[in-house]
């Protein structure tokens, strides 16, 4: 009896606190794996358009992580063009300064990460 009422407290304890084990946890920008995830979705993405001009970051919206057998990331971020062409990619590109050339648009990317294989994947990606 002690021990389904010890369960059940614990349980209500976790969920009170958002600490339920193996969920999703907010995470800090500044986190290096947070910046690795988002720097190989940009780039992902980027690959994947049929846009002829580079999207950047203009603002994080929200970054979460969750432990699975790697790092899973959720992040969600706005996006907007700029006026360095895809063909030219080696150049850092700020974004344009007009909303118009900008169209910025928001997207959502999943990474998984499992850095001790060398290996990292979009694994979804929504905007």
């Amino acid at each position: 009896m002690w021990k389904i009422v010890f369960t059940a407290l614990a349980a209500l304890f976790a969920v009170g606190f958002g600490a339920l084990a193996g969920g999703f946890q907010n995470v800090d920008m500044n986190d290096e794996g947070v910046q690795n995830a988002l720097n190989f979705a940009v780039v992902e993405h980027n690959k994947a358009t049929n846009d002829l001009y580079l999207s950047q970051v203009a603002e994080v919206v929200t970054a979460q992580r969750q432990v699975v057998s790697g790092m899973k990331y959720v992040i969600t971020v706005r996006m907007a063009k700029t006026p360095c062409r895809k063909d030219n990619a080696d150049n850092v590109c700020a974004i344009h300064q007009d909303p118009l050339k900008a169209q910025p648009y928001q997207c959502t990317f999943t990474v998984w990460s499992r850095p001790w294989l060398n290996d990292i994947r979009l694994v979804k990606q929504e905007c």
